[in-house]
């Protein structure tokens, strides 16, 4: 028979916490199934606010609310089309959507 020793737990004090709080912003943004699809959307360049509200079978003014959250994250721009101003076509800011996929990359590595 052999004699198991105990286990004890030694811990290492210079262990840090990671800064997570660009991750954190950037996964609860995206956990939203419409605005994680408004970002792929984007992928391919601007898009009107009525394309995205059909494509996601939304109303505009849904999809509106969760592109200014995207907005104020800096994750997407608008601008007015040239010819009518009444439309809103939306891009991704790519620089900041690169951050943010670093941020979580860095978390899920």
């Amino acid at each position: 028979m052999t004699t198991q020793l105990p286990v004890v737990c030694v811990p290492r004090l210079d262990l840090r916490a990671p800064d997570v709080i660009d991750a954190v912003a950037a996964a609860s943004l995206i956990a939203d199934p419409s605005r994680a699809a408004i970002l792929a959307m984007l992928a391919d360049g601007p898009v009107c606010v009525c394309e995205m509200a059909a494509a996601l079978g939304a109303r505009e003014n849904n999809v509106s609310n969760h592109l200014a959250r995207l907005r104020d994250a800096g994750l997407v721009r608008a601008s007015r089309h040239e010819a009518n101003a009444r439309f809103l076509y939306y891009e991704r800011d790519e620089a900041a959507v690169a951050a943010a996929r670093a941020a979580l990359a860095d978390v899920l590595r």
